[in-house]
């Protein structure tokens, strides 16, 4: 039983009446079954002031993403035991389907689901509305670790990390008609993204294994929409830059391979490094 899921969704994380500069911090969660990463936000300075990732070793379910999330929150405990302004967390897994808002009903989330994935009775589905779209992101959040935030900050946000992808997708510039594929690269998954006049033309994720097995879904997906690789703009975004094996081999086949240049509107603190504008894009993306 998930208790106060419902709750997190639209309300504010809890104050006291005194107030401390902690009070003007937000932080940002993102997790999946490959680890976590977190950044913590000064909104009074529009500073960064924590940036941290975290990668679990054979963590293939609910419990022992617990598990481990517990124990990177105990070795922050500084950080995670802040009196936050918000927080907001973004799930990360292949358990989400978008549905055309004309063609949804929240009666029928399963539906929406079981084609392209196993659901379990007891599964818990939730939905996202696509802000700047004519969408919806159906999917199964991790209960256990929803319940976990809660009884520690009380109600907070959370979203399906897709959403935030392609709410922000869709906010960047179109320079011209054509389709424009973006890759958004993690840990053995990556997604591809293809959007088209402002209107998306594919989505979906994939496990991978090997640059081969990469490289395979890349140019299959092109292909089956016709997208010819020596003209067709990519962009990169994710856990990748230019000495990565999947871009060599991305740019082998694909003529016009880029990084995705999407300026964050916060200042970086000294103590941390300023992340390339296409790495960590979702998790900086969520306040």
């Amino acid at each position: 039983m998930e208790t106060g899921q419902q709750a997190t969704r639209s309300m504010k994380v809890r104050k006291n009446k005194e107030h401390n500069h902690s009070d003007f911090q937000k932080l940002s969660i993102q997790v999946s079954l490959n680890g976590l990463s977190f950044c913590v936000l000064d909104s009074l300075e529009n500073t960064l002031i924590e940036l941290k990732h975290y990668e679990f070793a054979d963590c293939t379910n609910p419990l022992q993403l617990e598990k481990e999330i517990i124990e990177v929150v105990e070795a922050n405990d500084t950080i995670f035991n802040t009196r936050f302004e918000a927080v907001h967390v973004s799930h990360i897994n292949t358990l989400s389907s978008f549905v055309p808002k004309p063609l949804f009903s929240d009666k029928n989330l399963a539906d929406y689901l079981k084609y392209n994935n196993k659901i379990l009775p007891n599964d818990y589905m939730t939905f996202d509305v696509i802000s700047n779209n004519d969408m919806v992101n159906v999917y199964i959040p991790y209960v256990n670790i929803n319940n976990y935030f809660f009884e520690k900050y009380g109600a907070f946000q959370y979203k399906h990390f897709a959403t935030i992808l392609l709410e922000n997708i869709f906010q960047l510039p179109q320079q011209s008609d054509e389709a424009i594929v973006y890759v958004h690269v993690q840990k053995q998954q990556f997604e591809i993204v293809i959007i088209q006049q402002k209107k998306l033309v594919f989505y979906n994720s994939f496990e991978y294994f090997s640059s081969e097995d990469f490289i395979y879904y890349l140019l299959f997906t092109l292909e089956q929409l016709q997208l010819n690789p020596n003209s067709i703009p990519l962009y990169f975004l994710g856990d990748i830059d230019k000495s990565d094996v999947l871009y060599s081999v991305t740019y082998t086949y694909v003529r016009h391979v880029h990084f995705l240049e999407k300026s964050t509107p916060y200042h970086f603190h000294e103590s941390i490094d300023q992340t390339a504008s296409h790495r960590d894009f979702t998790l900086l993306n969520n306040f």
